[in-house]
């Protein structure tokens, strides 16, 4: 895998979703001041709850150009040898599956496909990432998934 690669194709997910908040955020500011959604007896409240519908996807904007912001900061950061913020990381489990994962500040859950391999962004807020963080290459941890322990090996660090 080539991190460069990756990067580009993380800044381009991250784009998608700032431009369709911001296109759910307009829909919904244009829709509460539609004149059909204005009152027209004391019980109807289609314009107040397109308001706050328009007002959290406008806070949703903002939360996402603040995580975009934040992890464009951290891909200029050098990665050492151990498991920190903007590290790509290989982890492989006992049947000898390779999963691939991208330590960010924000954005935790974003599923970035790179050519076939698929890539999840994920925080130190995450059980497992909080038990890989300043592992190095060839450290192994144990984990339980779906009730059954498993031992995981850092492979690669990017």
């Amino acid at each position: 895998m080539i991190k460069t690669i990756f990067i580009e194709y993380l800044k381009f997910a991250l784009e998608q979703k700032l431009i369709e908040a911001t296109a759910a955020a307009n829909s919904a500011r244009a829709d509460a001041t539609h004149e059909q959604s204005a009152a027209e007896t004391q019980y109807d409240s289609l314009s107040i709850e397109y308001g706050y519908l328009a007002e959290g996807q406008s806070e949703r904007v903002d939360a996402m150009y603040l995580a975009k912001q934040q992890i464009f900061n951290q891909v200029s950061n050098p990665v050492s040898n151990t498991i920190t913020y903007n590290a790509l990381v290989a982890i492989d489990d006992e049947q000898g599956d390779r999963h691939w994962f991208y330590f960010a500040p924000s954005e935790g859950g974003l599923k970035i496909q790179y050519k076939e391999t698929p890539v999840l962004v994920i925080t130190f807020d995450a059980p497992l990432a909080k038990r890989l963080q300043g592992l190095t290459i060839d450290d192994d941890i144990s984990f339980l998934f779906n009730g059954q322990e498993q031992t995981l090996t850092v492979s690669q660090i990017l």
